[in-house]
């Protein structure tokens, strides 16, 4: 029997199907959505209106995705740069990485290896401290009633803010998974990842015991994350979505819910950003602020109860703490 799904899930599984029907549009960093033909304020005006917000706000909810990581120094992911060769320097020396995701579809040449680099990138965001970005966020949100949505499996969000205000739909690096789905399972990472890390020294394999598997059938186990594998859309998964949907419904009414995009990138708009729209569009009294280094895109259809802010995410929650005297 199907199950019955949350309401922010239902939103983003309608919003996916126009992500898979402009999927080349997606891919060269457009939308298919008709957007405002109106000149963005000023920047300096846009940060004020920013504070106002949030000042009037009854309830925020913020969405998080990579650009929010990447403006703290989480920026290894998709190249080889400084913050790669620091995190993954033995790995960077000895293979042709470009970035830490280009390592989950390296050709290994073993298993013990492979998890001598996915202990290293799981070690490197378990015990990664908050970010500025996400600091800044929580001075921003003090004394006010927030929930945080995010794409990120860093773990930043959780470690900024409580786990109850908190919806990691796309997983979560300190859980693993069986790698077959034998079970609903998902189970600790962190002190595997430890002992393996700790046993791999300055090598870069670990120790074939240690090789973490599932205890119910004996499959590897698997990052609790989208993207890496077979992701277990499990009794986890629904929580973490059922999360975002009761706080949606909890605010319907309220009479300033007040959306911020951070970072929401072309590749997967569907969680945060077109849901947000949505809700925007059809909330009494919404407010849709997105920020993003790349991209400034205000659909037509929330001209007027959005603004779209181009910039660095980090300088953008910086002089807003600052225009907010926080």
């Amino acid at each position: 029997m199907q199950r019955e799904q949350s309401l922010y899930e239902k939103i983003v599984m309608e919003t996916q199907v126009n992500y898979q029907n402009y999927f080349n549009l997606y891919a060269k960093g457009g939308t298919p959505v008709v957007l405002t033909e109106n000149k963005p304020l000023p920047y300096d005006e846009q940060i004020k209106v920013f504070a106002e917000k949030i000042k009037q706000a009854t309830h925020v909810i913020v969405g998080g995705a990579s650009g929010l990581s990447a403006a703290g120094g989480g920026d290894f992911y998709y190249e080889n740069n400084d913050s790669f060769k620091k995190y993954f320097g033995k790995f960077a020396k000895k293979y042709p990485l470009k970035g830490a995701f280009s390592g989950m579809n390296y050709p290994w040449s073993s298993r013990e290896e492979f998890w001598g680099y996915m202990a290293t990138f799981l070690h490197t965001t378990q015990h990664a401290p908050v970010r500025k970005p996400y600091r800044d966020l929580q001075a921003i949100l003090k004394d006010k009633d927030y929930f945080i949505l995010t794409t990120n499996q860093d773990t930043q969000a959780i470690k900024a803010f409580p786990e109850e205000k908190v919806a990691q739909i796309q997983g979560d690096h300190r859980f693993f998974q069986c790698s077959r789905q034998c079970s609903d399972k998902v189970w600790d990472a962190v002190k595997p990842v430890q002992e393996m890390v700790d046993a791999m020294g300055d090598d870069t394999k670990i120790p074939s015991e240690l090789i973490p598997r599932c205890s119910n059938c004996g499959a590897e186990a698997f990052p609790w994350v989208r993207g890496y594998g077979n992701f277990l859309e499990g009794t986890r998964y629904q929580q973490e979505y059922q999360k975002i949907s009761d706080d949606v419904v909890a605010h319907l009414h309220d009479s300033h819910v007040l959306f911020i995009e951070l970072g929401v990138g072309r590749m997967t708009p569907m969680f945060i950003q077109e849901p947000f729209w949505a809700l925007t569009n059809s909330l009494d009294g919404a407010y849709d602020i997105m920020v993003n280094r790349d991209h400034q895109f205000l659909p037509k259809q929330i001209e007027n109860k959005g603004q779209a802010i181009k910039a660095d995410i980090d300088k953008v929650l910086d002089d807003v703490r600052l225009e907010l005297g926080k």
